[in-house]
């Protein structure tokens, strides 16, 4: 099947935030200068949802309440595969695990043998649903994205080691979270930096989420609660 590339397309991204309770950072790479999408910014891991991703069988789930507002504003049913493609492009990316030990049940996919071969199963439990952007219209690329917060603690493995990462991200590194701008940065990026921080002492999942909208005529941000953002100052 051909997949239409100026159509909006699902995705989720992983912020990582490591040591949130005392120096915070949070893990970047740098997009390939000839990438159709973001040439040469410094970005979270992350990627379009796969086709297979729904049908990835999960060994926790996501928070209920993360649950619940990644169905607003949405088609129904997302869930799994928005978890599966967060857990999935960290690995592919980064080469770290988000998962718990445990052996799969039938045929292993193939974006995910690597990860089964080291005997862990993707668990969702411990991934907050934070934020949400639209990508603006012309652009060669669009994308739904759903932004995920996860504690480095839930990582499994050396936090430093990104021998198994693919080499879509370069210059894997642990930024400092208050240096993160200094970096070449898209802007949906910086406006995401800004939340984390807001939140980076707060282990528990938002009650709400900012969805950041576009359309032909505006961009807006909303409240996934029904919520209009407030003005900005």
């Amino acid at each position: 099947m051909t997949i239409d590339k100026t159509a909006i397309r699902d995705a989720a991204t992983v912020i990582v935030l490591r040591d949130r309770m005392t120096e915070p950072s949070i893990l970047m790479g740098q997009r390939g200068a000839k990438a159709v999408f973001m040439p040469n910014k410094f970005v979270f891991p992350g990627g379009a949802v796969d086709a297979e991703d729904s049908s990835v069988p999960l060994a926790t789930p996501l928070p209920a309440l993360c649950s619940d507002r990644l169905d607003e504003k949405s088609e129904p049913g997302l869930q799994n595969a928005l978890a599966a493609a967060a857990i999935r492009e960290l690995w592919e990316e980064t080469g770290l695990i988000l998962g718990d030990p445990g052996g799969w049940s039938g045929t292993v996919p193939d974006d995910w043998q690597g990860f089964a071969d080291l005997g862990y199963r993707p668990s969702a439990s411990a991934l907050q649903f934070v934020f949400r952007a639209v990508t603006p219209p012309g652009r060669p690329r669009r994308f739904d994205a759903r932004f995920f917060l996860v504690d480095a603690n839930a990582v499994q493995g050396d936090l430093d080691d990104f021998s198994r990462a693919s080499d879509e991200l370069s210059h894997l590194q642990w930024v400092p979270l208050d240096r993160a701008r200094e970096l070449d940065l898209p802007f949906i990026t910086e406006v995401v930096l800004a939340e984390i921080a807001a939140r980076a002492t707060n282990p528990e999942p938002p009650a709400t989420v900012p969805l950041y909208l576009h359309t032909e005529e505006q961009s807006l941000f909303l409240q996934l609660r029904g919520y209009p953002m407030p003005d900005a100052d």
